[in-house]
């Protein structure tokens, strides 16, 4: 029986078969191409007519690549008219798909040196890293038309932070900060609002910064969400008066801990967890002057006073619906995303401008919030604004209580 058992050799049937669609497709272009050639002539090869409007002068090759491999087009080249094909662009070497894939490997993550790998292993020749480029700019122009989009909708809650990346500078290599906003639409949706070059996170960015936001439409900000940097919190009232800023609880714990001993941190920890943990306001002060009263019976002055000094502005969430508490007490949303922009700028080393690195964090940003991370609802904002009707009923109701 074992005789008649036939033997297939599976690698060569793949080969054979790939070579079978390529040369399928090698001849099926030159076939198209022939004949557009013939179409702008308006006569077929070696045809006598008084409508001709030019002749054939033989074919120039051209190598393309598709997704069934390289092939060979054998371009017509005429005199009396210019040869232009609407199958294929001038000067174009890559099938769309073929393109779109290889930007959106280098927006994913994958770096230079890994797609040249891929696109050998895939379509049998290395795409050279100039090519990469040449694609990335085009991928950047639709990147900086979405970075400067204009904003038509109301953001009541904004979270901003600052990403540091490394830059070649004058032979030296040195800091440049991307300043990051990502905002909570009235539907509850995230959405990420905007980046820019920041410096060193100045005063002067920050406000440039926000400023550009505003005028790009930013509107009905009620909180912003930060980490406590003097340039920022400086900015806020200059740019959005009305709005109110949330210092990040988790960085005010950890500023703490630096003047806390490792011996002790899990003690001081839950206390400061316990001023966050109450059910409003008021208790969370009067919980904070124990922890300080606390801090201070265990010889921990440095960190009482840190508590003492700054407590307050970790505690402006509780003007917010209960319901949005955990979310917007914490900066950990913009945190999660410089994870992934970090990810990602960790394989380029420094930057040789900060353009650059401000174009590739935007590519991140931009692919992150093409994901999940921006078609989840993050928050019910209902209870933001049936808070807010509230609010206004009872100092109505106070006033004209006031007025009898």
């Amino acid at each position: 029986m074992s005789d008649n058992i036939i033997q297939l050799n599976e690698d060569l049937i793949k080969n054979n078969l790939k070579d079978l669609v390529r040369n399928s497709v090698e001849e099926t272009l030159n076939a198209l191409l022939d004949h557009e050639a013939d179409e702008l002539i308006n006569a077929e090869k070696y045809e006598r007519s008084s409508d001709r409007k030019g002749y054939r002068s033989g074919h120039y090759e051209r190598n393309f690549s598709t997704t069934a491999g390289d092939v060979t087009l054998k371009m017509p080249k005429l005199k009396g008219i210019q040869f232009e094909t609407a199958i294929i662009e001038r000067y174009k070497r890559r099938e769309c798909s073929v393109e779109e894939a290889l930007i959106e490997m280098y927006l994913a993550g994958v770096s230079v040196r890994r797609v040249e790998d891929i696109t050998e292993a895939l379509w049998g020749s290395k795409v050279s890293p100039g090519t990469i480029s040449n694609l990335n700019k085009k991928a950047y122009v639709h990147i900086e038309e979405w970075r400067n989009r204009q904003l038509s909708e109301e953001y009541p809650y904004v979270y901003v932070d600052g990403v540091y990346l490394k830059r070649s500078w004058g032979g030296e290599v040195q800091n440049v900060s991307v300043l990051v906003a990502i905002g909570v639409n009235n539907e509850g949706y995230r959405e990420i609002i905007g980046a820019a070059e920041g410096m060193k996170e100045d005063h002067e960015s920050w406000k440039n910064f926000f400023v550009s936001l505003k005028e790009r439409g930013l509107q009905g900000v009620r909180l912003i969400i930060g980490d406590k940097c003097l340039g920022m919190l400086e900015s806020i009232p200059e740019v959005f008066p009305s709005a109110k800023y949330q210092r990040c609880t988790v960085h005010f714990y950890r500023n703490v801990f630096t003047v806390t001993p490792r011996t002790k941190m899990k003690n001081v920890a839950r206390m400061l967890k316990a001023i966050h943990a109450q059910e409003s306001k008021s208790a969370a002060r009067e919980k904070a002057i124990k922890v300080v009263e606390e801090l201070r019976a265990m010889k921990l002055s440095a960190a009482a006073k840190k508590v003492e000094e700054s407590i307050e502005e970790t505690l402006t969430y509780m003007d917010f619906p209960a319901e949005h508490w955990l979310r917007i007490r914490t900066n950990n949303t913009t945190e999660r995303v410089n994870r992934q922009i970090k990810r990602r700028t960790r394989a380029i080393g420094a930057f040789p401008d900060g353009q650059s690195a401000l174009m590739l964090v935007c590519a991140r940003l931009r692919h992150v919030a093409a994901s999940e991370w921006g078609s989840k609802r993050y928050l019910n904002m209902h209870h933001l604004y049936e808070l807010e009707f509230q609010k206004r009923f009872d100092e109505q109701s106070a006033a004209q209580t006031e007025v009898g």
